[in-house]
């Protein structure tokens, strides 16, 4: 039997047209790069770049016991959350593994959308949909949604002449409703990158005319997920499938920021014992001392122990060495403790560092 084919966003003939070296990723076939993953990620540090997010997932829950009922699947404060702002967190199983890490964003006081990745979407959508009491209502809006994300120190300053409304009263997580090139949309500023930007969610079928204005301004050059992949690894985010899993719980990820305690939700005594007691690995960020990367799932050593196991690798533009994130044995998860990652040839010679690695990041600041 044939494999089903992988999807392709309404821009695929446009990144095409770009030239664009095309991959599968979460069951898309999506752009990994244009000209270049380090070109494309040094222009988003400095300048603005555009990334084709319509991969992603996104759900409407409405109803006046929605709040509540999101407060009980996802780790993060809902009911707390005031209309025009979003947060980051967990959606767990009953273990306290990971099924997803996403973002919801509080539309009015009874309706919200949250945003998933691509590759869990499916099992997302059946886990929030059974676990809603009646009179909450959901809608899987994915199909008739475009998302593109513009990122970069310049980016208000490429959008702000297209929207209606003023991206400098935008703050961090915050969204607003308003219209960009005359079309309804929500732009909101989360900064995946580290960097200053905004996600823009429109109608699919207006994501064509969007990407083009975009790229129109010669500041703007389009950008794959390659880059969006350092960016992230500098700035210590996780990324689901690698850092993130549902065999683990988020506190070893070191992800406490978006875990509320004080709430009942599911999956939250296993994270619980995981907080108090701390789980037997936990996240570390490496920095090797060439640029030789270090790739998922080779070992990391102490002398002749192995203690642990890369989740994510890459040179990084920015910091200008490899760096790497794993999980490794908690006794050996010290500031500074030196390691080795076994990479089936040789051995990197890597140290444990503080995250984030890049700091320098415009994402919570605006452009400098």
């Amino acid at each position: 039997m044939n494999a089903e084919p992988n999807l392709r966003t309404p821009l695929y003939s446009e990144h095409g047209a770009l030239q664009a070296r095309i991959a599968p990723f979460g069951g898309w076939d999506m752009p990994i790069q244009y000209t270049g993953i380090i070109e494309e990620h040094v222009h988003t540090r400095t300048a603005v770049s555009l990334f084709d997010t319509c991969h992603m997932g996104e759900f409407r829950v409405r109803g006046a016991a929605a709040a509540q009922a999101l407060d009980r699947l996802i780790t993060c404060p809902i009911a707390s959350l005031a209309p025009g702002r979003c947060r980051y967190g967990f959606l767990l199983n009953e273990a306290g593994g990971v099924l997803d890490d996403l973002i919801t964003y509080r539309i009015s006081s009874d309706e919200f959308m949250i945003v998933v990745n691509a590759g869990t979407l499916p099992g997302d959508r059946a886990w929030i949909a059974a676990h809603l009491p009646a009179g909450v209502t959901f809608d899987d809006e994915s199909a008739e949604t475009g998302k593109l994300d513009l990122q970069g120190p310049l980016a208000g300053e490429v959008l702000q002449p297209l929207t209606a409304g003023d991206l400098r009263a935008l703050k961090y997580f915050g969204f607003m409703q308003t219209a960009v090139c005359g079309v309804p949309a929500l732009v909101s500023r989360t900064g995946y990158t580290g960097e200053y930007g905004f996600e823009i969610y429109l109608p699919v079928e207006q994501t064509l005319m969007l990407w083009r204005a975009l790229l129109d301004d010669p500041r703007v050059k389009p950008a794959g997920l390659g880059a969006r992949d350092t960016l992230r690894l500098e700035i210590g985010l996780p990324l689901y499938g690698h850092e993130l899993c549902a065999t683990r719980t988020p506190a070893g990820a070191g992800m406490s920021f978006a875990i509320d305690l004080k709430k009942e939700f599911i999956g939250k005594p296993a994270v619980a014992a995981d907080a108090q007691t701390g789980p037997r690995e936990q996240l570390v960020g490496l920095q090797l001392t060439s640029r030789q990367s270090a790739r998922a799932e080779q070992s990391i050593m102490c002398g002749d122990k192995n203690i642990g196991v890369i989740t994510s690798g890459s040179f990084a533009p920015s910091v200008g060495t490899a760096v790497a994130l794993g999980y490794a044995a908690k006794e050996h998860t010290q500031v500074g403790t030196a390691l080795q990652i076994d990479t089936g040839r040789a051995r990197l010679d890597a140290r444990v560092v503080p995250l984030p690695f890049y700091t320098n990041g415009t994402a919570r600041t605006g452009p400098r």
